[in-house]
């Protein structure tokens, strides 16, 4: 299971590695091709909205592990 589907309580005790974030751009990788095809067929599919959940989440770890190393001593 994505960390992203872990309760919010625990999100903070969970440690991202690079196992992690390379399992959510393979879940996303999927995902685009779920909701491609659901598109050519004209149907509604809650994928998108696991999608940007995930595309958010991914976006957070960037941001925090940014702001990280801009305060680290050189």
């Amino acid at each position: 299971m994505s960390v992203i589907f872990a309760p919010s309580w625990l999100r903070g005790m969970v440690k991202i590695n690079q196992d992690i974030v390379q399992q959510l751009l393979e879940d996303n990788d999927q995902l685009i091709h779920y909701i491609v095809e659901y598109q050519n067929k004209g149907q509604a599919n809650e994928h998108q909205h696991v999608l940007h959940r995930n595309l958010i989440y991914l976006a957070t770890i960037a941001d925090r592990n940014t702001a990280v190393s801009s305060r680290a001593p050189e």
